[in-house]
């Protein structure tokens, strides 16, 4: 086996222009699967990633019995808020963690009354991750001490016709489901480009949410941010065994439609990479039938030495199987090369911004990741194309006659 490794190293090589051009094929085809992939997982960063900043997080963690009255946005109190927002802190996968009161309501004004979201927040705590926080377009943002304040977006603005100053009733369930009504002034305005979310959600610090709904010191949530998706189930297993009094759900559970929009876009996004890779295949097979071709005497000569076809034929898919081992290690390096330069400046994707709803959570740039996401995948199906794409010309090879071969000019 030795012999044939080596016999076939030096035959790759024998013919340079040939061989760069098969690994130059192969290593641009995977350096652009890798990029691809890091690009897709910066644009589920930037997109779904801030969907889930506006939804209440990445994972959220409830008192025991919320799940079984989720749809009545039950008031919960959490048995030790603070140690959960502690724990998630410790985490490396972890950007925020903050403590959130969560119910449902009416916000009223002299245009009628429109059903809400009433959310309680820590409001320096959720700032860097909360993207109402950063795109207040009138007024200013909550802050900790805010009482008879409240913190709205632009589509309920506009649809109740109110602007800072402004005072609106804001009505919601109690902690014994009794109503409790409270009329607060508006002084902040956000602006998400996304009116429908916006008019169904509205802010109010967390410590006027306690007073409000007679939760002295306590919460309902922990919204838990995380650096990047697909971290969810690592977190919850490292979190719940700690508190296993405890919900805990990921935004796969919370907010399903998020899910699948995101499970219908990479089954496109597969089916696409997987057309390419079909094609840098079919480039492959036809590179290495034109070396038979021009081998033939070769070939000839090796059948007369006394190599059997089938010896032939492993020798022409070990070839075929190094030049993929070839182009698979110089993809990697040009497509991590390619992904660390992007992480760096950014793709700038501002254009776009305003061309859907969902878009204008995309922001100005995309940073892309390094693309490990499929990396051992990917490159091992360039690997088993490039030795299957071998196997015919092996096949051919293995078939001529010796003396055929030889005469062939």
């Amino acid at each position: 086996m030795r012999l044939y490794l080596r016999l076939a190293w030096r035959n790759i090589w024998r013919h340079r222009t040939r061989t760069l051009i098969v690994v130059i094929a192969m290593a641009l085809t995977l350096g652009m699967m890798i990029w691809y992939d890091g690009v897709m997982a910066g644009f589920n960063d930037a997109i779904y990633g801030n969907a889930l900043k506006v939804l209440g997080g990445n994972v959220q963690v409830h008192a025991a019995g919320y799940s079984a009255k989720a749809d009545q946005a039950p008031l919960l109190a959490l048995q030790d808020d603070q140690a959960v927002v502690s724990a998630a802190l410790a985490l490396p996968e972890v950007e925020a963690a903050a403590r959130r009161i969560v119910t449902g309501g009416l916000a009223s004004s002299r245009e009628g009354a429109f059903p809400v979201s009433i959310i309680g927040i820590e409001p320096e705590q959720e700032k860097p991750v909360n993207l109402a926080a950063q795109h207040v377009v009138a007024g200013r943002y909550l802050a900790a001490d805010d009482a008879d304040s409240i913190f709205i977006g632009k589509g309920l603005a506009d649809a109740m016709s109110v602007k800072i100053g402004d005072r609106i009733t804001m009505t919601g369930r109690g902690l014994h489901d009794q109503m409790r009504r409270r009329t607060m002034t508006v002084v902040g305005i956000y602006d998400l480009g996304m009116a429908d979310v916006e008019k169904q959600t509205i802010y109010v610090s967390l410590s006027e949410a306690q007073n409000l709904y007679d939760l002295s010191g306590k919460s309902t949530d922990v919204a838990i941010t995380l650096k990047h998706l697909g971290q969810e189930n690592a977190v919850i297993a490292a979190l719940q065994p700690k508190f296993p009094a405890d919900e805990f759900e990921s935004y796969e559970t919370s907010f399903p439609q998020l899910k699948q929009a995101l499970g219908a876009k990479n089954g496109v996004m597969d089916i696409f990479s997987v057309v390419i890779l079909g094609i840098a295949g079919i480039g492959i097979l036809n590179l290495l039938l034109m070396a038979i071709y021009e081998r033939t005497r070769e070939i000839g000569l090796l059948g007369a030495l006394g190599l059997h076809p089938g010896q032939i034929s492993l020798l022409f898919v070990m070839e075929g199987t190094m030049m993929g081992f070839v182009g698979m290690l110089a993809g990697i390096v040009c497509g991590l090369a390619l992904n660390a330069l992007l992480k760096l400046v950014g793709m700038d994707f501002s254009a776009f911004a305003g061309a859907t709803s969902y878009m204008a959570l995309m922001g100005g740039r995309i940073y892309p990741t390094w693309g490990l996401e499929n990396i051992v995948g990917r490159g091992l199906t360039v690997l088993v194309i490039a030795s299957l794409a071998a196997l015919y010309p092996a096949y051919e090879a293995s078939q001529r006659e010796p003396a055929e071969a030889l005469h062939y000019v």
